[in-house]
């Protein structure tokens, strides 16, 4: 019996001692957890609790203006507002999504897309699920505040663009930052935000995109607003101002209406583009809120190509406006005496084949500057024949065909200047020298855009200096190279460009401005193979690119006129050469405009101050006008293929 009594009496007290044990290890474990909620966690929570009351709201920075050269207003901003998502109640907000969709007209295909792009976003921040609500959009949310308490509205800066997609290929577009553009940002950017897309406003974004703002507001436990805190002020983007003439520019964009193409305008003396027009173009105006996806997929399968910014990516044959690199490394080579003639009669056989003329008539015998004028082919075939196609491949680089010219927007393409070094990498093949007959008149395999044509004659009259092209105006020192060039190869040049626009030249149709000496190249780019044209049903009918690149004054040019008319019926000298005459004549007028009204400044500030009136500068003597010339024939299909003036 006293062994089962022991036993009874020594039970309890293990149990007692465990019970202990466990009574102690939960009192530790108590306290490490309150320390460790109390001290080591405590901000934490703290934060927690904060969101819990106090919510954040990011007030988005206005973007800088864009400027043109005289400081007028191109692109500015309009106030807007734009509706938030609250994401911290989720099953409040899933609960709430058919309500919200229906009142804002937003899918719910969208709103769930826009939730799950945010997925990866603390939930505390909200997201834009309409960039810009309308009236009744505004209506919807202050009717409805009591019960969706999770939106919310904040004022944005929208960017207000010219209508009409007036200098857009410049310029560029705004729109709503894509997944890969938040990854990218390191937590700058967040959905709903807009950043530059293309253009100037993709190439100078974080000069114009500012710095965000931030507005603290008190919220209760369902997350309705009972008080505002602090509210930090956004800093809007700088401005940035450009080199375009904005009054050339109407000029410019008017002259191309309609047409499919492209003109720049450039001072060879620094590099400033005084006017860019690229046709035809998207409004940006419809991205800087929301672009759909049905509109973005018609604007990239749109045949016309709308998207491209011809002036720096239209890769393209220059046709006769080639020549004019041809003849510089003629002279400059001496492969050939400059005294050099040919006879052209309409036609010449090279390596077996036919090659045509654009005049069926032919030329007759003609030198270099008759050649250049009249854009006779047959002399540039021989030209090419005799040079070869490493000269005009080196010189033709030299002038900045075949590579980029350094422009300050994105997207630019580099276009080809073709070579037997090219050909046998590319192709692994040999040149064949009846190659360099195509390329001597700016067919074949040689490409190149509006802007690399523009820099490499407006180099070329500048005697060899090359500015590097750009858009944002400046006081730094311009990039530049020089290419040596004689003096004498210069002259002669820039007088047979000269002869281009008068009587007897190809563009002499295309008017004359008097006191101007206005000088020029025509060119006519066939759009399909000699092979097409010869199988058409219809060869006469075939559509081309016509070209026109111009300079004035004809020695020291102060303005560079790049044209291009996409997919006509029509030449160089017949669509392409009055453009670049009417831009020019506006330069001119506009700077004798300016002139006349700085000297009535100059004769009002002395005859106020009582002193000698200033002598009148003297005017360039007007030429007398000449009667039109008639137009060149235009030239007939045959075998062989069919170059263009």
């Amino acid at each position: 019996m006293s062994y089962w009594f022991g036993s009874d009496t020594k039970l309890p007290q293990t149990r007692l001692a465990i019970v202990s044990y466990v009574i102690v290890g939960l009192t530790l474990l108590l306290l490490v957890g309150f320390w460790k909620l109390q001290i080591v966690d405590s901000t934490r929570y703290q934060d927690l609790a904060q969101r819990n009351r106090v919510r954040n709201i990011q007030l988005i920075a206005p973007r800088g203006r864009i400027l043109d050269r005289e400081g007028h207003v191109i692109v500015d901003n309009y106030p807007s507002f734009s509706v938030l998502l609250l994401r911290d109640d989720m099953k409040l907000v899933n609960k709430a999504l058919p309500q919200i969709a229906d009142g804002l007209h937003v899918s719910m295909e969208d709103l769930k897309q826009q939730l799950d792009a945010a997925r990866l976003l603390p939930q505390y921040e909200p997201i834009v699920i309409k960039p810009e609500a309308s009236q009744a959009d505004i209506a919807f949310i202050e009717s409805h505040k009591p019960d969706l308490p999770m939106i919310e509205m904040v004022m944005m800066h929208r960017r207000k663009y010219p209508s009409g997609g007036f200098l857009e290929g410049a310029i560029g577009y705004v729109g709503e930052v894509s997944e890969a553009d938040i990854e990218k940002s390191e937590g700058r950017l967040h959905p709903g935000d807009m950043n530059g897309k293309t253009g100037l406003e993709q190439q100078y974004n974080e000069i114009l995109m500012g710095t965000d703002g931030q507005r603290r507001i008190q919220v209760n436990s369902v997350g309705r607003e009972v008080g505002r805190l602090d509210q930090i002020e956004p800093v809007a983007g700088k401005p940035i101002q450009l080199t375009i003439d904005y009054d050339l520019q109407v000029v410019a964009e008017n002259a191309l209406a309609g047409k499919k193409g492209a003109i720049v305008v450039l001072d060879p003396r620094n590099g400033d583009i005084l006017a860019y027009v690229s046709r035809p173009t998207p409004d940006p105006n419809d991205f800087a809120v929301r672009v759909s996806k049905e509109e973005w997929q018609r604007l990239n399968s749109d045949p016309d190509h709308p998207m491209m910014n011809r002036v720096i990516q239209a890769q393209l044959a220059p046709g006769s406006v080639f020549k004019i690199i041809v003849a510089t490394a003629m002279l400059e080579t001496k492969a050939i005496p400059e005294t050099f003639t040919a006879f052209c009669p309409g036609q010449a056989n090279f390596y077996g084949r036919i090659f045509h003329c654009w005049e069926p008539r032919g030329h007759g015998t003609v030198n270099l500057n008759q050649a250049i004028a009249r854009s006779c082919d047959v002399f540039f075939y021989n030209v090419g024949m005799r040079i070869g196609i490493d000269r005009m491949s080196y010189y033709a680089t030299q002038f900045g065909l075949g590579k980029r010219t350094g422009i300050d927007l994105p997207g630019e393409q580099s276009g080809l200047m073709p070579s037997e070094e090219w050909v046998k990498r590319v192709y692994h093949r040999p040149w064949y020298p009846g190659e360099s007959i195509s390329v001597a008149v700016g067919q074949g395999a040689v490409i190149t855009t509006p802007l690399q044509l523009a820099k490499a004659i407006g180099g070329i009259a500048m005697g060899g200096i090359f500015k590097q092209p750009h858009l944002l105006k400046t006081s730094e020192p311009v990039p530049e190279y020089r290419v040596n060039i004689s003096e004498d190869t210069v002259e002669k040049i820039t007088q047979a460009m000269l002869d281009v626009v008068s009587p007897g030249g190809t563009a002499y149709t295309a008017g004359h401005i008097p006191g101007v000496e206005l000088c020029g190249k025509t060119g006519t780019a066939q759009t399909i193979s000699a092979e097409g044209m010869l199988k058409a049903a219809n060869r006469g009918e075939h559509k081309m690119n016509a070209w026109f690149v111009g300079f004035a004054p004809r020695r020291n040019p102060e303005i560079v006129v790049s044209v291009l008319v996409e997919s006509t019926m029509q030449h160089g000298s017949e669509v392409a050469a009055p453009l670049a005459h009417d831009i020019v004549k506006a330069y001119y007028e506009k700077k004798a405009a300016r002139e006349k009204q700085q000297l009535t400044a100059s004769i009002g500030g002395a005859t106020a101050a009582g002193g000698p009136l200033p002598t009148p500068p003297a005017r360039a003597s007007s030429q007398p006008g000449q009667p039109a010339g008639p137009r060149e024939p235009k030239p007939q299909t045959a075998a062989g293929g069919k170059p263009m003036r």
